[in-house]
């Protein structure tokens, strides 16, 4: 029997599972983050760890392993206390203890243990079919690498005195960029305006519509006759449901068998 699968197991639903008398694994939860370096990207996770300090025994993993093999408690407990003395025993001789799934355990040279964690596995089920990728980098400077390379074939040089002699072309550039600004300042405006104008006019035409419907006047030429009913008002505080017919014949038998026995039916 191996203890990493059912270890592995309770890792998905606890943060912390204790394996007695050897240490416990603690899972904390991190966020997503992004390796400016190599452009990869890493989803959040579970970070395991592994405490030797907590050593007691909280009975999760015996009851887990009991529940799975269908075993005693108190023999699950036994299995694990046989499997955590092999692991000591190997650790001592000087090998790595490998867990599948969770990671590698070994003693350093002052017989602590050290624990490096797997990281083909997260445990944070929140994260569930997200994986780690990789994003080609993005080059912002093709263009400009490729213009120096057309001005290094065909050098663009104005010399002084042709900068001098078209000293007005800096006024006309000033001219041109108050022309721009002023032709946006004033397309604003004449935007506004059509705005404003359109609003004036529909409400204008809804006023209009108001006024002809409160002075119109309907004249129907062939009026319905009016419907006169004489209905009898009901008292009491109850009424007997005699029957539902979906024949309209039937229910006028059963209106007329109750008026013959003496009660007040009525359809």
């Amino acid at each position: 029997m191996r203890l990493d699968s059912f270890i592995s197991d309770l890792l998905y639903r606890y943060d912390c599972v204790t394996i007695p008398e050897l240490g416990a694994f603690v899972t904390n939860k991190v966020s997503a983050k992004i390796h400016s370096s190599t452009n990869s990207f890493y989803p959040p996770k579970k970070v395991l760890t592994f405490n030797e300090q907590i050593k007691n025994n909280d009975g999760l993993l015996a009851n887990y392993l009991a529940e799975v093999e269908k075993i005693p408690y108190e023999v699950a407990a036994h299995k694990i206390e046989r499997q955590v003395k092999e692991i000591k025993s190997f650790l001592t001789q000087g090998e790595v203890i490998v867990l599948q799934h969770i990671g590698e355990l070994k003693l350093n040279s002052e017989g602590r243990i050290l624990f490096e964690p797997s990281q083909h596995v997260n445990y944070l089920t929140d994260a569930f079919g997200l994986a780690q990728f990789t994003s080609a980098d993005i080059k912002r400077e093709v263009y400009k690498a490729e213009v120096e390379a057309i001005e290094k074939v065909i050098p663009i040089a104005v010399s002084t005195e042709k900068r001098r002699s078209r000293s007005y072309l800096k006024y006309a550039a000033i001219a041109v960029l108050g022309l721009a600004v002023a032709g946006a300042v004033y397309t604003h405006q004449y935007v506004n305006n059509i705005e404003e104008h359109n609003v004036a006019a529909q409400e204008q035409a809804h006023e209009q519509v108001d006024k002809k419907v409160q002075e119109a006047t309907f004249v129907i030429s062939n009026p319905l006759p009016v419907a006169t009913l004489t209905l009898n008002k009901q008292s009491g505080n109850y009424h007997i449901v005699a029957g539902a017919f979906r024949v309209e014949e039937n229910s006028d038998k059963k209106v007329q068998q109750l008026i013959e026995a003496g009660f007040k039916a009525r359809k």
